[in-house]
């Protein structure tokens, strides 16, 4: 159940980043409203989870998520540039996370 938690809250992390550019300094009332709350969603599934994982594999896992998440989307919603280097270093994010999943005993 904690591993369910901890995605989804990678998941709403990645949703938070998102709205942090569509809301455009706080200017936008619907993406600053869906900040707000994807920003809390986040941290509250993280906490949920953390009452039963470890500190540093919950938070590597939760930010790994959110980080391959944004480049991954920047990449087909904002036209990112993609090259082998930046592929091959979210490749290397991926591989840390799964890492971190097979050794965690929960």
């Amino acid at each position: 159940m904690a591993w369910l938690l901890l995605f989804s809250a990678g998941f709403v992390e990645i949703i938070f980043a998102l709205s942090l550019k569509y809301n455009e300094g706080f200017t936008k009332l619907w993406p600053s409203i869906i900040t707000a709350f994807s920003g809390v969603g986040s941290f509250g599934l993280l906490m949920w989870a953390l009452k039963t994982l470890p500190l540093g594999t919950a938070y590597a896992v939760w930010t790994g998520m959110g980080a391959v998440g944004v480049a991954i989307l920047g990449i087909i919603l904002f036209k990112e540039s993609v090259d082998w280097y930046r592929l091959i270093s979210i490749s290397f994010v991926i591989v840390g996370i799964v890492g971190l999943k097979l050794t965690d005993s929960q």
